[in-house]
């Protein structure tokens, strides 16, 4: 009778299931060949981006009524690329996080980890390092599970250690591009294998193994192809690798290099202020082994060209170097004026590195007091420097330990819910059993009630124990991980930052600061004291010279909407490869945004505006947002700073559009071809 009666619930479930199924299939068909006629749509380039949005927002409503799990996880995927394609960077995260959440019922773990790379993608599009580095680290912890070798892995690793190389976590970094490196052993393209190559060479000089950088950026050279751009990428490597052997004293060897770099025809031409930098970098090698014949006029080329080509950072390197000449030919007097004009330049520029080198300068050839204040001043900066690379190095290990955290309490709240899942179907059976036994054994009801509750209760009691031991090792396990976060490069900073007070002690003895010293070094070693579990000496890091184009333009938005007092947000492709942009386009793109921001803050009265440059195929795409009171179309050609902007966008070969409305805020879009 129990088996009849099963066996009759079964039937009349699946013949209502079957019911509701042939009444919705038509519709559900419908719906979906309306959805995909939308994206199709959507997909056109002959209509404007407002017809876009309309189409694209039609077909969301379409999706959202979907019942069709699969199909709508399929779906809200191409509807994010549409979004993101349009610049609705928060529209592109809501249907990602959506389709995310999809993908977690479905318990499909690969579209689990695309859309949390995804939402990594969209916190660097925001300029949000520190979620995007959270968001790509939970997508490669799935993805090392699932697909460890796939394309999308290797990109998420790489887009994790450019994002620690920024911030000088260069130990991650490499360890990171590593494993990006086994992903695109098998790509097509080998762009993605020659710029690992050279983060790992830049990542491996900053960490001073210089025999190591050197065989990256040889494998890196591999992997240039024979184009006019590939020579500019091989004098850049051939520069970088000149560079290492200086910092290992081959000064001959490097001079040989920075001669194969100049042996490029085009490069004062095309590439002035990397062929200044090379000139220069030549003019040092030669100031480090005494060659002093025409050594100053070789150090003064450059800093022309550099001027010429409004190029600050070179100007301030050229600044620094000609400061350290004058000093060691005796001519204090310009040694200073040179160190000081690098020091105010940097100052502006916040290039923390390059003003610590010039106060080192001025505290040397400085009067005794004022090069005394100079030393005070270099100490300083070289412990601020010192403790913003910790910060920087120990927020990607909390990124990681939270990310870990996150997860195992997810683990026991999904376990939690799985055992209460499994409680009430345990109990409904119970019930279940129950109502049969009561109907068809009347006579023994009482009996049979008692033993079946009492079934019941030691279930629910054998459940709670399990429950209470699951909970008990996940609080063990966390307290595991919180000991071992603990053990990072504290301790070994702190020996080494007393070292170096314990030896300039010594040197300056008389100097009317010993006495502070000591006391610094003795809170030092007090501080040692409490921090006796951290033991794992990361190195030295060092800082390099070169500044890269886009930390210029970034510096300069930062620099003028503080001025300006607006709030803003800037985001570069970290895919643009900006060593193979042409330097007359980065000038041309540099001159377009410092345009846009004085037409902003002149006439626009906005609160925030929005900078960010996009890799699309073969064109970059710069986009300047501003949510000010607009103007109206028809003017849009009258002003001379609109015209300037034309007139360099078709220069470059690209075009340009001007969207703009009365109290709307106005949008500016340039595609420039690579």
């Amino acid at each position: 009778m129990k088996k009849i009666g099963i066996f009759f619930l079964i039937i009349i479930s699946t013949n209502l299931i079957s019911c509701s199924g042939n009444n919705n299939e038509s519709k559900s068909t419908n719906e979906q060949q309306k959805i995909n006629e939308y994206i199709n749509k959507a997909k056109e380039e002959n209509i404007s981006n407002k017809e876009k949005k309309y189409i694209i927002n039609q077909a969301m409503v379409l999706i959202n009524e979907s019942k069709n799990d699969d199909y709508k996880q399929e779906k809200l995927e191409d509807i994010a690329r549409l979004y993101f394609d349009l610049n609705e960077f928060k529209k592109y995260k809501e249907v990602v996080e959506k389709g995310i959440k999809i993908s977690k019922q479905l318990r499909d773990s690969l579209s689990i980890a695309k859309g949390f790379g995804n939402v990594g993608y969209y916190h660097n599009k925001v300029n949000q390092s520190d979620s995007a580095y959270f968001y790509f680290s939970k997508a490669e912890k799935i993805f090392n599970k699932v697909d460890p070798n796939s394309l999308k892995h290797g990109r998420v690793l790489m887009q994790m250690g450019q994002i620690q190389r920024e911030f000088k976590d260069y130990v991650g970094s490499e360890s990171n591009i590593i494993k990006a490196l086994k992903c695109f052993e098998n790509v097509s393209n080998k762009r993605y294998l020659r710029l690992c190559y050279n983060v790992l060479g830049i990542s491996q000089r900053a960490l001073e193994r210089y025999d190591i950088a050197i065989d990256y950026y040889q494998k890196s050279k591999e992997y240039i192809d024979k184009s006019e751009k590939g020579k500019y990428q091989l004098a850049l490597l051939h520069n970088n690798i000149g560079n290492v052997l200086k910092e290992q004293q081959k000064y001959n060897a490097a001079i040989e290099y920075y001669n194969k770099a100049l042996t490029y025809d085009s490069l004062a031409t095309k590439y002035p202020k990397f062929y200044a930098r090379v000139l220069d970098n030549k003019a040092y090698i030669r100031f480090l082994y005494n060659d002093s014949t025409g050594l100053e006029a070789s150090f003064l080329k450059p800093l022309m060209i550099r001027k010429q080509e409004k190029d600050d950072d070179g100007i301030i390197t050229s600044n620094i170097h000609l400061a350290e000449y004058y000093q060691k030919r005796g001519n204090l007097e310009k040694s200073y004026i040179y160190a000081q004009e690098a020091k105010e330049k940097a100052s502006q520029l916040n290039q923390k590195a390059d003003v610590l080198e010039s106060l080192l300068v001025l505290s040397q050839v400085s009067p005794s007091q004022e090069g005394l204040v100079y030393a005070q001043e270099y100490i300083d900066l070289s412990n601020e420097i010192q403790q913003q690379e910790r910060v920087s190095r120990d927020k990607f290990a909390r990124i990681r330990f939270e990310t870990d955290r996150i997860e195992d309490e997810n683990k026991i709240i999904s376990r939690k819910n799985e055992i209460l899942g499994i409680s009430i179907l345990a109990i409904s059976a119970v019930f279940l059993f129950i109502y049969i036994i009561f109907k068809q054994k009347q006579s023994n009801k009482e009996l049979e009630f008692a033993k079946s509750q009492q079934e019941s209760n030691e279930e629910i009691y054998r459940l709670m124990l399990s429950q209470q031991t699951k909970l008990e090792e996940g609080r063990q396990m966390e307290q595991k991980r919180m000991s071992e976060e603990l053990h990072d490069g504290v301790l070994g900073r702190l020996f080494g930052v007393r070292l170096s007070l314990d030896g300039l002690n010594q040197q300056r003895q008389g100097d009317g600061f010993s006495e502070i010293r000591h006391k610094y070094i003795a809170e030092l070693k007090a501080i040692e004291k409490e921090i006796r579990l951290i033991s794992h000496d990361l190195g030295t890091d060092t800082l390099l010279t070169d500044v890269a184009f886009i930390d210029v333009i970034k510096d300069f938005i930062t620099e003028q909407c503080t001025i300006h007092k607006l709030d803003y947000s800037f985001r570069s492709d970290i895919d643009i490869d900006w060593e193979e942009i042409p330097d007359n386009k980065k000038v041309n793109l540099f001159r377009i945004i410092q345009e846009s921001l004085q037409n902003i803050f002149k006439h626009a009265k906005a609160d925030s505006i929005k900078v960010n440059f996009v890799q699309n195929d073969e064109n970059i795409i710069l986009t300047i947002i501003d949510d000010g009171i607009g103007f109206k179309s028809n003017k849009v050609k009258k002003g001379i700073g609109i015209k300037n902007i034309t007139s360099r966008v078709q220069q470059m070969n690209g075009r340009v559009e001007f969207l703009s409305n009365i109290e709307a805020g106005t949008k500016v879009s340039i595609s420039v071809p690579v």
